[in-house]
């Protein structure tokens, strides 16, 4: 099937990566001329672990393509994809400017024919009737002639167009493995035309062609209506945040009362009606969804004025949580001036670099406020080279140098690297073997035998 993919930031360069890789022929969009040219010879500009493999396959296949040239994907696909950016305001409400200028700029540039739009990008709840009404905006205002005096288009076997809304599901650091191996397909529309379309774009990924485990039954495609598909996508992070916010306060609680919250959490886990996902106690959640998804919600429920006081605390819960270290920092070290606290790990979970909202940040900040001298070793970011936002602290670029000098070691990432490390040499280099394990990660009984002094999570 001929694609157009609108964005290509996290969501859609995967997105048109994979569609490509499974057969289909895509061209990939986006105003950003030098990231057009990086993407056109085959490099990534995000981390994801099996995308460049796949994208310089599709790219040596001659299935994807990439430009700025907004007409001529419009005019390739009969199916586009909208994926660009709704970050989150200051106020927690979504800035959907970008989703409004790609829909009227669909709707200047739609010529003939039938066109599906998706809505990929994460999208306020209501959007899709938003943005038919900007693609009709844009129709008109190129093409009046087309356009009733209701708004809607004279004759649609000439140009037609519907709105669906496909919310995506995808991990950082396993996004090109979650897109062969979904939980699910979402597809929210009342067109039985569109419906059909997306369900044989994805049949390669329904019947499992390209899954891990090729023996499954096919993955569930879920048809609703739109505002409840892009209300799952909301729903599902909020409910996976609330999950990590929850055991986090009982990992605290865990902590006074001289429990275990990973002996806790492996049997409530056990129980088929909780299940043993996102029960891991420590430092809490960040990145750019759950954070974006969560305030979202919640000024959704506003403007409605509804009072969502558990999401709320979820994210005061989180808010807090990022904190814990210092805490326990002090009941070791006592006071922070002038001591040297060392990172494992800045980004906000592993296996990507991305650095938006990780408790790191809070971390770094909240020590250099206490006099602390700070130093982090993560084995992507320390790589990289790239050193914004991190002006406060001193990136190293080995372990080793990491724990020089240091009072205390802080696992604020679970980088499967880190269990890896010699932690004997460590604790040579170390002022003061001492390592707060803030995910809980570590063999804690390993590193007190070289002499740590370890302090968990509840733990």
């Amino acid at each position: 099937m001929q694609v157009c993919v609108i964005g290509t930031g996290y969501v859609g360069l995967v997105t048109g990566a994979c569609l490509a890789h499974i057969g289909h022929d895509v061209i990939c969009i986006d105003n950003n001329a030098e990231k057009v040219k990086i993407l056109q010879a085959g490099q990534s500009p995000i981390y994801e672990p099996g995308l460049t493999e796949i994208l310089r396959e599709a790219i040596q296949a001659q299935k994807i393509q990439f430009s700025s040239d907004l007409e001529a994907g419009i005019e390739h696909g009969e199916i586009l994809f909208i994926a660009v950016g709704t970050p989150a305001l200051p106020t927690g409400e979504t800035d959907t400017r970008y989703i409004e200028a790609v829909a009227r700029g669909i709707g200047e540039n739609l010529k003939s024919g039938y066109k599906v739009v998706v809505n990929k990008s994460t999208v306020p709840i209501g959007s899709g009737d938003w943005v038919r009404m900007l693609i009709l905006d844009g129709i008109n205002e190129k093409r009046p002639e087309l356009v009733d005096q209701s708004g809607a288009i004279k004759d649609e076997s000439l140009l037609s167009f519907d709105v669906i809304s496909n919310p995506e599901f995808l991990r950082e650091g396993s996004a090109v493995f979650d897109t062969f191996n979904p939980d699910r397909i979402v597809l929210g529309g009342s067109s039985q035309r569109a419906v059909g379309l997306m369900k044989e774009l994805y049949t390669p990924i329904v019947e499992r062609k390209y899954a891990e485990n090729q023996t499954l039954p096919p993955v569930p495609v879920l048809v609703t209506d739109l505002s409840s598909a892009e209300m799952i996508k909301y729903a599902a992070n909020a409910f996976l945040a609330t999950k990590i916010s929850f055991i986090n306060e009982v990992a605290n609680i865990c902590d006074r009362v001289g429990a275990d919250v990973v002996q806790v959490a492996q049997g409530i886990g056990l129980d088929s009606r909780i299940g043993s996902k996102f029960l891991q106690a420590g430092l809490g959640w960040g990145g750019s969804c759950f954070p974006k998804d969560v305030s979202a919600l919640v000024h959704t429920a506003d403007d409605y004025k509804y009072e969502a006081e558990l999401l709320k605390s979820v994210v005061a819960v989180n808010k807090r949580q990022r904190y814990i270290v210092v805490e326990k920092l002090q009941q070791v070290l006592k006071i922070l001036k002038g001591k040297t606290i060392g990172l494992l790990g800045l980004t906000f979970k592993p296996d990507t670099d991305d650095l938006r909202d990780a408790p790191a940040l809070n971390l770094i900040e909240e020590l250099n406020r206490l006099g602390a001298k700070v130093k982090a070793y993560d084995p992507l970011v320390s790589q990289s080279g790239l050193r914004s936002g991190l002006s406060n602290v001193i990136v190293e670029t080995d372990p080793l140098q990491l724990a020089d000098g240091c009072d205390a070691l802080v696992l604020v990432t679970d980088w499967q690297q880190f269990l890896e490390l010699d932690y004997s040499k460590i604790a040579e280099n170390m002022a003061n073997p001492v390592i707060v394990d803030g995910r809980n990660f570590l063999d804690r009984q390993a590193l007190e035998t070289l002499g740590f002094r370890y302090v968990g999570v509840g733990h």
